[in-house]
């Protein structure tokens, strides 16, 4: 009865780990997915609107006769850029204090769980695999398994193969 407990405790440990480490992934790209949406407020649009108008006025009136005209155009883009600079210098400003706190406590809940996660499972092999599929790995992936057996899967390793497959996953899948 104790084996059995133990082997499906093992077999559930490893999806688990990963689910639990992917949604950490997601918030993680949802939190900077909306600080990155904050950023762009309705004036800084328009200010850029009217920046790329006003530059392709000024490219239009290139010419010797209308250069004053386009020279104006110019500096009043660029006058319009510094203001553009001005506002997105302030809005980041209070972006990066409002979801600081947010980052911090996403840090703070994650390193938490991987270390109460560690130690549940230290010594425990979380997953296994076949011996010839990890060859070369083995000793690696088997590390803090409590045995030398080489298709056992340790939670260290497996927290990294969580990690990077989250990330991969985050960046490449939910662009």
């Amino acid at each position: 009865m104790e084996e059995t407990l133990e082997e499906h405790t093992k077999s559930l440990a490893a999806p688990i780990i990963f689910i639990i480490v992917l949604v950490f992934q997601l918030s993680d790209k949802f939190l900077s997915n909306m600080k990155t949406k904050a950023s762009m407020s309705k004036k800084d649009a328009q200010l850029r609107d009217e920046i790329k108008q006003l530059l392709k006025e000024a490219a239009a009136l290139s010419e010797p006769s209308t250069f004053a005209q386009s020279a104006k155009l110019r500096r009043m883009a660029t006058a319009k850029e510094k203001e553009l600079a001005k506002s997105q210098e302030s809005s980041n400003k209070e972006i990066k204090v409002s979801f600081s706190l947010y980052e911090k406590i996403l840090m703070i809940s994650k390193v938490v769980i991987y270390l109460t996660m560690i130690m549940w499972f230290w010594r425990i092999p979380v997953a296994s695999i076949s011996k010839e599929l990890v060859q070369p790995f083995g000793r690696f992936l088997s590390w803090k398994t409590g045995g030398s057996f080489s298709n056992n899967v340790g939670v260290i390793p497996w927290l990294i193969l969580s990690t990077r497959v989250g990330k991969y996953f985050c960046n490449k899948v939910l662009k």
